[in-house]
């Protein structure tokens, strides 16, 4: 570590013990104790490392007591970004799981790979929604920016796209245009519904079983006009049309890449704020993105291709 991240990493230390507002003493060496340790069993079990130096009372007096101005500590965060510097952020959700803990508040059901209802992926427990700028350097650096507890009845893509209003807030009009990333558990047509005028690009990934529909070329010459055309499976590449775009490169990491693109795509929504009228639904269309790569860095597997969409309202 050089000098100047030292005294960079000192300051940021500083003006962090001092956004601790009750029981920072505590909090701060809770913090310290964390970091460098793996999974425990209680709190307690914090008490044994050696960045805590206060008694075991003292994690339990900072968990109930404390205090932390969490707005100025994302405005803290905000001030150090990655040094790479693109504006790309990835938006993801967080599983704790508390299935022994049956008076925690607000508990709900979230997918999570540990499996543990019954040998289904499904777990009771606290979720958390996080937004970090990410790199294409090749390391696992991120800059977290935002982070919210869900509540059960919490529409995820509804708030993913309020931290983005606030993440955006101040930044300037004349900057590179921000890429937010979403995982496939996130419904591209709602995100977009919701994006409105936000001056900014949503990627994001789709599951194998998705099925899209082109816009109808023919009209009935009775009855209502069909509103879907052809239809495109995911996992059918028989169905799939001829791409509008396609690229193709040399990676010394990935070998062949092959980049296709369809315009134009939507999907049939299900959940919809016109569900239960006799409206029509909102068709949001976008672009379907289909990546493949010859191989995977340091993995035997054989690659999947991954599909994405950018949706648009």
């Amino acid at each position: 570590m050089t000098t100047s991240s030292l005294e960079t990493l000192t300051t940021f230390r500083q003006r962090m013990y001092q956004l601790f507002t009750r029981r920072r003493d505590a909090l701060f060496d809770l913090m310290d104790a964390r970091l460098p340790t793996g999974a425990v069993l209680s709190p307690a079990h914090l008490s044994l490392a050696a960045g805590f130096q206060r008694g075991w009372g003292s994690i339990y007096d900072a968990l109930v007591d404390g205090q932390i101005d969490a707005q100025a500590l994302e405005t803290l965060l905000a001030q150090h970004p990655l040094e790479a510097g693109e504006p790309i952020f990835a938006v993801d959700a967080s599983v704790w799981a508390r299935c022994d803990a049956e008076t925690s508040p607000e508990r709900a059901f979230y997918h999570h790979p540990s499996r543990h209802s019954a040998g289904q992926p499904i777990v009771a427990g606290w979720a958390y929604h996080w937004i970090a700028q990410v790199s294409f350097t090749h390391d696992s650096w991120t800059a977290p920016r935002k982070i919210r507890r869900l509540k059960p009845a919490d529409n995820v893509n509804f708030v993913a796209v309020q931290q983005i209003k606030e993440l955006l807030q101040d930044y300037p009009d004349d900057a590179p245009l921000p890429i937010f990333v979403f995982d496939a558990g996130d419904a591209p047509g709602q995100l977009a519904q919701a994006w409105g005028s936000l001056r900014a690009a949503a990627l994001t990934r789709l599951r194998a079983g998705r099925c899209f529909y082109a816009d109808p070329t023919d009209q009935a010459a009775t009855g209502r006009p069909p509103r879907h055309g052809h239809k495109f499976a995911c996992a059918d590449p028989t169905t799939w049309l001829k791409p509008n775009q396609e690229y193709r490169t040399e990676d010394s990491q990935y070998g062949r890449v092959q980049v296709r693109a369809w315009h134009n795509l939507h999907a049939i929504p299900q959940i919809h704020p016109k569900r239960g009228t006799r409206g029509p639904r909102p068709l949001v269309r976008g672009t379907l993105i289909l990546v493949e790569v010859e191989q995977l860095r340091q993995q035997d597997t054989p690659p999947q291709a991954i599909m994405a969409m950018v949706a648009w309202p």
